[in-house]
C-alpha cells in the first residue's frame, strides 16, 4: 500500500491549488469544479470542495495536518510564499523553520 495523494478540504479548491502550484511549481494533473490535484511525483496534493468549510486556525487546537516544505533559501521562500498569499502567524515555535498559513488557514512549514 502506498500513499498517492494528500487531500485537503477547501472552500475554493481552484484557488488553493493555484496557491500551492505557485509555491511548488508542480503541474496540475486533474481539475474540475470540486476537486483539483497537482504534482507528478509519487505523492500528489489534492483539494476538494466542502460545503460550509471553515479552515483551521493555527495555533489553536484542532489543526490536524500540515505540510513541511524544504527550500534552498528560507528568507526568499518566505517572501515568495507571502507574495503568493500566505500569512505569517505571530507564534513561531522554532528557529530553523517558519510556520505560514495558506489562503484558507492551513498551516505549513518552510525549512532549509
Amino acid at each position: 500500500m502506498d500513499i498517492s495523494t494528500i487531500v485537503f478540504d477547501s472552500a475554493d479548491p481552484a484557488k488553493l491549488a493555484a496557491f500551492y502550484a505557485e509555491l511548488t511549481g508542480w503541474p496540475a494533473t486533474h481539475q474540475d469544479d470540486d476537486f483539483h490535484v497537482f504534482g507528478e511525483g509519487p505523492i500528489k496534493l489534492g483539494f476538494q470542495r466542502v460545503a460550509d468549510y471553515r479552515g483551521p486556525s493555527w495555533p489553536a487546537p484542532g489543526t490536524h495536518v500540515h505540510l513541511d516544505l524544504s527550500v534552498d533559501n528560507l528568507g526568499q521562500a518566505v517572501d515568495r510564499a507571502i507574495a503568493a498569499g500566505a500569512t505569517r502567524p505571530d507564534r513561531q515555535p522554532g528557529d530553523t523553520w517558519v510556520v505560514l498559513t495558506d489562503p484558507e488557514g492551513h498551516p505549513f512549514c518552510l525549512s532549509e
